[in-house]
């Protein structure tokens, strides 16, 4: 008999995906320190699915669909909310944003015109998802109120390398996969 700790990794996600809330607000209200935290703990909450679910073979279709699904929200509702206080720039959540949903809308084309999407994550991908959280984290440490010159300067750069990665992300996506799906789209239309 399976074991009922199995859905654990799961219940751990959607609890993740519940911290956005209070996330933001600690940004909205200026608790930069309570979003430190609030960040961390979704950081290290992330960590413990993950283990749990490849050390005791608890991997399951749902933690797979909704585990990206909670990282993303958390990382989104941040996001937002740094662009509201002012911490970051409107243009960096349009390119965030934007690159997420050319993905998302190519992914459905491909899946709707071509059939199943069988796709992982690239390295490339990977670094912009780590540049990105690195820089929502430097930019709430560099909210604070006691941050230095130094911790302000490490945003910025961060800023423009995960802008670039970002970017780069995307278009990689779209060549890639619009290359693939003319290819697949030949050899049904061959004769």
């Amino acid at each position: 008999m399976p074991s009922p700790l199995r859905h654990l990794p799961n219940v751990i996600t959607v609890l993740r995906m519940f911290a956005a809330v209070p996330l933001a607000w600690s940004i909205a209200a200026g608790e930069y320190r309570a979003a430190l935290l609030w960040a961390i703990a979704a950081g290290a909450s992330d960590a413990l699915d993950g283990l749990l679910a490849k050390r005791f073979d608890w991997q399951s279709e749902l933690g797979g669909r909704i585990d990206p699904i909670a990282d993303k929200l958390l990382l989104l509702s941040a996001t937002v909310a740094l662009v509201i206080a002012g911490e970051l720039p409107l243009w960096w959540l349009g390119l965030s944003v934007g690159r997420d949903v050319v993905i998302v809308g190519g992914a459905l084309a491909y899946h709707t015109l071509i059939g199943p999407l069988r796709a992982r994550p690239t390295l490339l991908s990977k670094v912009t998802t780590a540049l990105q959280i690195a820089l929502v984290l430097f930019a709430i440490v560099a909210s604070d109120a006691t941050a230095g010159n130094w911790q302000e300067a490490l945003a910025r750069y961060l800023l423009w390398l995960a802008a670039a990665a970002t970017l780069a992300s995307g278009v990689h996506y779209v060549l890639v996969w619009s290359s693939r799906a003319r290819r697949e789209w030949s050899h049904r239309t061959d004769p």
